[in-house]
């Protein structure tokens, strides 16, 4: 198997550690939208294309924000922005963790290594399982090759295998 980027905060043991309430200084997630495009799309589009996750992992905050910008970009460039609707599926919920050594001349002499390794928060992280669904697309039956290709650009950013699934619609929105 390739190693992917990203393979430091990829791979999670143990359970989320989501309560800001108790988390002094998390820093708010890159993301800012998470549903682009027209809305009505969802009501009238023809075909919905999905991208799932095949394998278990996390995705960062900063990979959701350059997938949702990629995706975007290529839609509204090639169907326009009134013939599709994109969201995201997705929270970074999970606040990531380092425990930050020196790493200059000297910084053996000043380091505690293991004492302490708690960590402090650096960022979050969107934790999904096989079979989740991380971006929607709903768009035209003609558009379906863009929808594809947009969902490839979008899953090219994340640190684990992905799939797109393309289900057809009925005239309401909903899957026949």
């Amino acid at each position: 198997m390739p190693l992917r980027p990203a393979k430091c905060y990829t791979h999670f043991s143990g359970p989320p550690y989501t309560r800001r309430e108790y988390i002094h200084g998390v820093p708010q997630p890159k993301i800012t939208k998470f549903e682009m495009g027209n809305r009505e799309m969802m009501e009238k589009a023809e075909v919905k294309g999905e991208l799932i996750a095949i394998e278990a992992g996390q995705i960062r905050h900063n990979a959701l924000e350059a997938a949702r910008i990629a995706v975007n970009k290529f839609l509204s460039s090639s169907v326009g922005d009134m013939n599709f609707y994109f969201r995201i599926r997705v929270y970074p919920h999970h606040v990531l963790r380092e425990n930050k050594m020196m790493a200059f001349a000297g910084a053996d002499r000043l380091q505690d290594g293991m004492r302490q390794a708690f960590g402090k928060p650096i960022g979050t992280a969107a934790r999904v399982y096989p079979g989740h669904v991380i971006l929607e697309v709903w768009g035209r039956e003609k558009d379906i090759e863009k929808i594809k290709e947009a969902l490839r650009r979008g899953g090219d950013k994340f640190p684990i295998p992905t799939r797109i699934k393309i289900k057809k619609l009925a005239a309401t929105g909903q899957v026949s």
